[in-house]
This record gives structure tokens, C-alpha cells and sequence, in this order.
């Protein structure tokens, strides 16, 4: 019987050590993830610390909605979306870093952005706000608001840099990007041809916040 309650003993030590080591382990874990402001420092080599991106093809995060930005950042490490970019980027984030990276640049105020081909503006604004009755590609007003400030289903677009949305659409189009939910943004870029797309992407950034 002694013997018996010296096994059970042991293994209860050693159960409480192998708890220990594994809360240890996830201690150590979590001290290894930077702090906000030190991982911001990551992000903003690309989007601007204020999320603002100055660099063309390069997309402004500042004032898209939290939970959009956390399911990018999600599909970017589970390999849903791709990008050359990100996938070296990606790695380097932890899962946990997400909400906290995403509330951060959904609080902060987008600047206005400036049409690269201000010719092309104004058959972009019909096309945004009316769609095309040719092929039936539905205005993207319904969905992302007349001002582009869109929704916690839909993307802010306005003011984003146009080189930027003409490349996602594209993206879409061609399916080379396929993480839109019930493939939505899919049926509406292939209803597109490549200048409509170019059209509409200079009207977007002209798109301003309201005061």
C-alpha cells in the first residue's frame, strides 16, 4: 500500500511539474510577442504608422472596419489570400497580435487621396454609383455606401490609393484572390473590363471622409 501511494505520489509530482513547465512555456510564449508600438514598426515600413500609405500599390488601413482588417491578416497566414509581399511579412505576426494591430489602424483618420488620371473620374463616379447595364455589374455604391465608407461586411474605400484597387480587382477578376465571402466581389470584377476597373479605382480615391 505504501508503495502504491508513493506511485500515486510521484506521478502527481510529476503531473504538477509537467503543468508547471507548460504554463511556463506559454508565459514565455506570450512575453515573446512585442509590444503594439514595436510591431507597429513592422506594419508601418509599408501602410504609414497613421495607416496612411503614401507608396502606390500599396493599401491604406487607416479607418477600415476592425474585424475586416483581423480577417485579412487571417487569410493572409492560413494562405487564403496571397501576396508576395505579406508572405514574407505574415510569419513574423502572431495570430493573438491581430485585433490589437487591426483596432489600432481602424480608429485612425484616412487622408484624402488624389486620382492619378483625373480624365477617368467621372465615368468611374457613374459606374460606382450606377453600375453597368451592359453586363449587368451591379453599382458598388450598394454595397460600400455612396461615400465608399462601407460597412462591417464591406470595405471603406474611400480615398484608397487606385493603384491599389485596380490590382485587387483585377485580382478578383482573374480569381487570383478568392477570399471575398459567397465569392461576391468575384461576379462583380468580371463583369468588368479592365478600363472600367481603372475607372472606378480613380473615382475611389477622390471618394472623401465625411466631417
Amino acid at each position: 500500500m505504501k508503495y502504491k501511494n508513493n506511485r500515486i505520489g510521484s506521478a502527481v509530482l510529476a503531473c504538477g511539474t509537467l503543468v508547471g513547465m507548460l504554463l511556463l512555456s506559454a508565459t514565455a510564449r506570450a512575453d515573446d510577442i512585442p509590444p503594439l508600438e514595436e510591431r507597429l514598426q513592422l506594419c508601418a515600413g509599408c501602410h504609414n504608422p497613421d495607416g496612411n500609405s503614401v507608396i502606390p500599390g500599396n493599401p491604406k488601413l487607416s479607418g477600415l472596419d476592425a474585424k475586416y482588417i483581423a480577417r485579412q491578416l487571417s487569410d493572409f497566414k492560413e494562405g487564403k489570400r496571397v501576396s508576395e509581399v505579406m508572405a514574407s511579412i505574415i510569419p513574423m505576426v502572431d495570430e493573438k497580435e491581430f485585433k490589437p494591430l487591426a483596432a489600432y489602424f481602424s480608429k485612425q483618420k484616412r487622408t484624402d487621396g488624389v486620382p492619378e488620371k483625373a480624365d477617368l473620374v467621372a465615368a468611374g463616379k457613374q459606374i460606382f454609383d450606377e453600375g453597368v447595364i451592359g453586363t449587368a455589374a451591379p453599382a458598388c455604391a450598394g454595397c460600400h455606401n455612396e461615400d465608399g465608407s462601407g460597412s462591417n461586411k464591406f470595405p471603406r474605400l474611400s480615398g484608397q490609393d487606385p493603384t491599389y484597387v485596380k490590382a485587387q480587382m483585377l485580382n478578383f477578376k482573374n480569381a487570383v484572390r478568392n477570399n471575398d465571402p459567397k465569392a461576391v466581389m468575384q461576379a462583380v470584377a468580371k463583369r468588368l473590363n479592365e478600363q472600367e476597373i481603372e475607372a472606378v479605382a480613380e473615382y475611389i480615391v477622390t471618394l472623401k471622409e465625411a466631417e
